[in-house]
């Protein structure tokens, strides 16, 4: 007379699995979107800061104004793509922690409901085992009883 434990709610814990694991996936290509934003500034700096050292001239030469100007803008240009990265690696520092926010929250539900089918699970072992109780107590009466006739 055993009984298997169907927990009701299987198919949302299943679906509360998939969810977390689809966060996850999130997170991860947040992550990485992050790290090739935080490379991207790290380039733009790079080339600024190589601009900068190559708009000295050497000693004694002589620049002319126009190649000064050309040096200005590719300088000025330089700085634009260094903010611009650095306003998309603060953007994407935002996804990541909304991504975080939405993966503990996916998290928590899933574990809600595996919390839930433990206890239910729990609560059919103790059911099972008071009723197996009651029958063997049964069946030891009905034994003390065919004893006592005989």
């Amino acid at each position: 007379m055993r009984q298997t434990f169907t927990f009701g709610l299987e198919r949302v814990r299943e679906l509360r699995e998939h969810t977390e694991a689809q966060a996850k996936e999130d997170l991860a290509a947040s992550l990485h979107q992050r790290m090739k934003g935080a490379a991207m500034l790290a380039a733009a700096s790079d080339a600024l800061a190589a601009a900068a050292h190559a708009g000295r001239p050497a000693a004694g030469a002589r620049l002319s104004a126009e190649d000064l100007v050309a040096h200005e803008r590719w300088v000025q240009s330089l700085k634009q793509q260094e903010e611009t990265a650095a306003l998309s690696l603060d953007r994407l520092d935002a996804e990541v922690d909304a991504r975080r926010v939405a993966l503990g929250e996916a998290s928590r539900e899933r574990e809600v409901l595996e919390r839930l089918k433990q206890r239910q699970a729990a609560e059919h072992r103790a059911e099972l085992a008071r009723r197996e109780g009651v029958e063997l107590d049964e069946l030891a009466i009905k034994m003390h009883r065919r004893k006592a006739a005989a």
